[in-house]
């Protein structure tokens, strides 16, 4: 293999301990001097993509270090700082970050070449071109730029700084590992970075995968034929939180209330109803708490919220009936009292009525279908208990995020309903506080 020859050099200009929700960080700043002195970031024909400064984030011993989980990053304002869900870039920095802070050593490089080098004028032009209907490669050629602009020299030259002397590079991108190798840097394994795909990035990770050789695992929304009518409708993509003790306790013994999640837990939690465009409880969690289900904790629009109600039992001055500003949903079964459906239709609320079994248990798969003929195409499972295990034992749940607060209750499990416990794929775990949050994708059959 032809060795690059490194292009100038790393100047490391401060570093400073950062706290952060994913650990604590060293957080340094470089600039890259060019061979003839002159510093990037300070010369007119560099490009919109450079910028002045390159961020270093690590944990734990780095100098010298081998086998080293590394990850190096490309600006992206839109992902990053904004949460675009155009994209999995944020995904991919906040994953990067909760790796290395379980392996309790590794690096970021932060590099400033946004929209792979285009810039970011550049690249919400790319965007607008998306929106008539060109993918993210063809927009870039349209503008006249190629697919992908980056280079990797800087990030070369800070390892080497470092004077690190192997890599296990977190990424999903095989171009970057072959731009690195061309560098010099030993790479001696690759650390997926693993992130759900959602209706609007749907598009673009497909690209990637087809276009750019990203080693991608994209999930794609379940399909269900109505025969009566023909066509073809999506079930929305679901999402199941819940927290848990460390015994598996999601309720005392008594079915009682429990407050398992952190503060740092909650405001994940919250930020995950931000992702979607509705959630759902029992009408358990609704007697029992009188839940708001809204988005306070994080930036974002409060979801549509989903009550399943078989009798219609929702107290007419819960939060839910009668504050919440999303009049709420509510889903029962042919067996509820007419007169009360009418009386929750005057206050606004909407009642669907499917069917359910001999306990009373509604059909969750109608459910998922009539909210996607409503427009949902992402759904927020949050509980109780019995909710959880039906979800699960219907096979409609996608993705599972699960809060383990450190403590032990001996209360309710699932796993005392019998339920159908499914097998995960993907895993990831990190520390958020005292808590340990479990993410993972359901294997279909």
């Amino acid at each position: 293999m032809n060795v690059k020859n490194f292009s100038g050099t790393a100047i490391r200009q401060s570093c400073a301990n950062v706290p952060t929700p994913y650990g604590d960080f060293v957080l340094c700043v470089y600039r890259i001097a060019k061979d003839d002195g002159a510093l990037l970031g300070e010369c007119a024909d560099e490009g919109p993509a450079y910028g002045s400064e390159i961020r270093v984030i690590y944990k734990g011993t780095v100098e010298g270090a081998e086998e080293l989980p590394v990850r190096v990053h490309s600006e992206c304002f839109t992902g990053d700082v904004m949460g675009s869900l155009r994209c999995d870039c944020g995904d991919q920095l906040h994953k990067a970050l909760q790796i290395i802070n379980l392996e309790d050593r590794g690096m970021l490089i932060y590099l400033p070449q946004e929209g792979r080098g285009i810039g970011l004028a550049e690249k919400l032009k790319a965007y607008n071109l998306q929106d008539q209907g060109l993918d993210t490669v063809e927009a870039n050629l349209q503008l006249g730029h190629d697919a992908d602009l980056r280079d990797y020299n800087a990030a070369a030259l800070i390892l080497r700084d470092f004077q690190i002397k192997s890599i296990r590079l977190l990424t999903n991108n095989p171009s970057k590992i072959e731009n690195l190798r061309e560098y010099g840097i030993t790479i001696s394994g690759r650390i997926p970075v693993i992130c759900a795909v959602n209706p609007f990035s749907e598009r673009y990770m497909a690209t990637k995968s087809a276009k750019m050789r990203h080693i991608l695992t994209v999930e794609q929304p379940k399909a269900i034929a109505f025969p009566a009518s023909g066509h073809t409708v999506h079930l929305p993509y679901v999402t199941l939180s819940y927290a848990q003790s460390l015994d598996g306790s999601l309720a005392g013994g008594n079915g009682h209330r429990l407050i398992l999640s952190g503060e740092q837990s909650m405001r994940m939690t919250h930020r995950i109803r931000a992702e979607h465009q509705a959630i759902l409880v029992g009408i358990g969690t609704v007697l029992a708490d009188d839940p708001q289900l809204t988005v306070r904790l994080a930036e974002g629009s409060n979801p549509q919220p989903v009550v399943l109600d078989s009798l219609l039992r929702i107290p007419l001055d819960s939060y839910l009936a009668s504050r919440h500003p999303r009049k709420t949903w509510v889903f029962a079964s042919r067996n509820a009292p007419v007169d009360r459906r009418e009386t929750l239709e005057a206050l606004g609320l909407r009642v669907f009525t499917v069917s359910s079994d001999q306990q009373g248990r509604l059909d969750l798969t109608r459910v998922c279908e009539i909210l996607a003929e409503n427009g949902i195409r992402s759904l927020m499972v949050e509980g109780g208990l019995e909710v959880i295990s039906g979800f699960l034992g219907s096979d409609l749940v996608d993705r599972l995020v699960i809060t383990i607060s450190p403590r032990f209750v001996g209360g309710r499990r699932i796993d005392t309903l019998k339920a159908k416990l499914p097998e995960l794929r993907d895993v990831s775990q990190f520390q958020l506080g005292g808590d340990i949050v479990v993410e993972g994708f359901v294997k279909k059959s």
